[in-house]
């Protein structure tokens, strides 16, 4: 039986100082699982660049890196669409998404690559809030909100949800063939489209326990109004689901999600 071809995928903004430790996650024990890691920066104006271009020279990564950079900002949920495209194009099977400030870790997944449970799901979603999960440095107030909105998501999918979007997941390839994620959102609440397209389109997904810290990271959410927003998308998948899920909700519609290869470790 022919090998999954997996990528992992690690979207990067002003990450100089975490990039080297989520690289360094690749070790001996993930390594014979993965094809290929690919860094989509997103325009950073830190360091983080060449600290992936130093790694990559210094021989650190012991499969194929790839470091590419988007042509223009196209914030967190539009380096998905250039990894998800990248993928598809490539002959990926499997995409790990990891994401590049070090607040999730990915040996959480490994028991679901090693018992290949990952074969029997469109996607496997990293939960920082259910039976099993680790949390350290995340404030009270934001669990509280997350579990909420948890409980708002499950009814409004009728699916139960134990997270609406963490920093480590993994998609099958089949799943994004038709590109159905190209009119999300670019912003953070891409993730949140995504678990609506999983409800509406019937996509099979398994929610595991992750391991999350904040320490030296910078928050980009903006608790209020992303709380607001949320709100409105349920109400909006709710009442109409399939005009929600088919309607173009970018900002800049003119977004080609292209990337330019700067850096390979070979």
């Amino acid at each position: 039986m022919t090998k999954p071809k997996i990528l992992v995928f690690i979207p990067m903004y002003n990450c100089e100082k975490q990039i080297p430790r989520v690289l360094a996650q690749i070790d001996e024990r993930v390594a014979p699982f993965v094809a290929e890691v690919i860094v989509v920066n997103n325009r950073s104006t830190d360091n983080s660049e060449q600290t992936v271009k130093d790694l990559f020279a210094a021989g650190k990564l012991p499969v194929k890196g790839t470091l590419l950079r988007n042509d223009q900002n196209y914030n967190l949920g539009g380096s998905h669409k250039v990894a998800f495209d990248y993928a598809i194009k490539n002959g990926f099977d499997y995409v790990i998404v990891l994401h590049g400030d070090d607040q999730a870790d990915i040996h959480d997944l490994l028991p679901y690559l090693q018992d290949k449970t990952y074969e029997k799901y469109d996607c496997l979603l990293g939960s920082r809030f259910m039976k099993g999960s680790r949390l350290k440095g995340y404030s009270a107030l934001r669990t509280l909100g997350n579990l909420v909105y948890n409980v708002l998501f499950s009814a409004a999918t009728r699916r139960r949800v134990k997270d609406l979007g963490s920093g480590l997941n993994m998609y099958n390839t089949a799943m994004l063939q038709s590109r159905f994620y190209v009119n999300f959102s670019d912003r953070l609440t891409f993730n949140y489209f995504m678990i609506f397209a999983n409800a509406y389109y019937g996509f099979q997904a398994k929610f595991f326990p992750i391991s999350w810290r904040e320490e030296d990271q910078v928050s980009n959410v903006k608790l209020f109004s992303q709380a607001r927003d949320m709100l409105l998308m349920v109400v909006r998948f709710v009442l109409r689901p399939k005009t929600f899920i088919n309607a173009d909700h970018r900002l800049d519609k003119d977004f080609a999600y292209t990337s330019t290869i700067v850096a390979t470790t070979t």
